[in-house]
């Protein structure tokens, strides 16, 4: 007979210590702030990216045929001809410049809900260039242990060292040379990702495709796996390994593409029936069990529990929100304390 289990045993019981996977693509910006960031600046996906960065004056001022195009198509072209290498090199600054900018509002939002929803053994993964997840963590950091970050296409918040392979937050110091770190770069020809042949991209899909094997669930919010980079889910593939192996594991999708479409794009991921897809991030794994993903899971799945949900209040603000939260960092410290004696 199946057991009942409540939102107290769920939270005192930590026993999962394999990494939830999450991977974040442009989709979970927009989702997170659709009305725009602190200022009413707005997410642009690569379709609209021409229009929500205002750069048409600019490609029209180099006679730039861009309607109707994804914008790292048209960055391809402007690569590829050096007669515009003046104007790639402003389109790339403006386009730094306009990512820099953006700010989370000053209330919770659905980033800090993702970094408190997930523990330091957890891993998010993020394409984006936006500055959301480390300014979400930076505000939650001293509250909760919280998941690793890794930057897969660079990020406007992040600097680096490249002689001593060194990542940190823009503007900081290299603690081992004292050198400022260097801004990433963010646009490449799509025609030529070779994550290889840059230290910083390459260190990092190397310690990605580590976690990945090691993978208990994967969720992936928003990204939609374009076509012109192939490589990047080339190397997921690798990390993951072979789905017929992963026979207990769970894949998770958040997204607003049809169903069919999504197991179409991700079906390398998916063991047979183990998938579940949701158009809004609150119906989540992440969201319903923050924390304890993987202890909910098994529970669920191989014990025949009935889970009552434990959702992520939505509208606290972060005084309450940490307060809310305080209990699973208790349960967290007692175990890591009994295991230590």
């Amino acid at each position: 007979m199946a057991t009942q289990w409540s939102t107290k045993d769920e939270v005192s019981q930590v026993k999962v210590y394999r990494p939830h996977i999450l991977i974040l693509g442009a989709g979970a910006s927009i989702a997170a702030l659709p009305n725009g960031d602190k200022h009413g600046r707005r997410l642009p996906s690569m379709d609209n990216f021409v229009e929500i960065l205002d750069l048409s004056g600019l490609l029209f001022k180099g006679d730039i045929d861009f309607e109707g195009k994804n914008f790292e198509d048209v960055y391809d072209d402007l690569y590829r001809n050096e007669n515009y290498s003046s104007l790639r090199r402003e389109l790339e600054q403006r386009v730094y410049d306009y990512f820099s900018s953006l700010e989370l509002p000053d209330e919770p939002t659905l980033y800090d809900h993702l970094v408190l929803g997930l523990r330091d053994k957890d891993v998010i993964v993020t394409f984006n260039w936006d500055p959301f997840l480390t300014q979400a963590f930076r505000r939650n950091a001293k509250r909760c242990k919280l998941p690793r970050l890794y930057f897969l296409h660079g990020n406007v918040a992040i600097g680096y060292c490249v002689d001593d392979q060194v990542m940190g937050a823009k503007g900081n110091s290299c603690n081992r040379c004292g050198r400022v770190l260097s801004p990433l770069k963010l646009l490449y020809p799509i025609s030529e990702k070779n994550y290889d042949d840059d230290g910083f991209m390459s260190t990092q899909w190397q310690e990605v495709n580590g976690k990945l094997a090691n993978a208990f669930m994967i969720t992936i919010f928003g990204y939609r796996a374009p076509k012109s980079d192939v490589r990047a889910i080339e190397l997921l593939k690798s990390g993951w390994g072979n789905k017929y192996q992963r026979n207990l594991e769970q894949t998770e999708m958040i997204n607003i593409q049809p169903e069919d479409e999504l197991l179409a794009t991700w079906q390398a991921f998916v063991h047979t029936h183990h998938y579940d897809v949701h158009d809004d991030f609150y119906d989540s794994w992440i969201a319903n069990h923050p924390r304890r993903t993987g202890e909910a899971w098994l529970n669920q799945n191989i014990d025949c529990i009935f889970l009552e949900k434990n959702p992520i209040p939505r509208n606290l603000d972060f005084p309450n929100l940490w307060d809310w939260f305080e209990r699973f960092r208790e349960a967290e410290e007692q175990c890591a304390e009994a295991q230590s004696r």
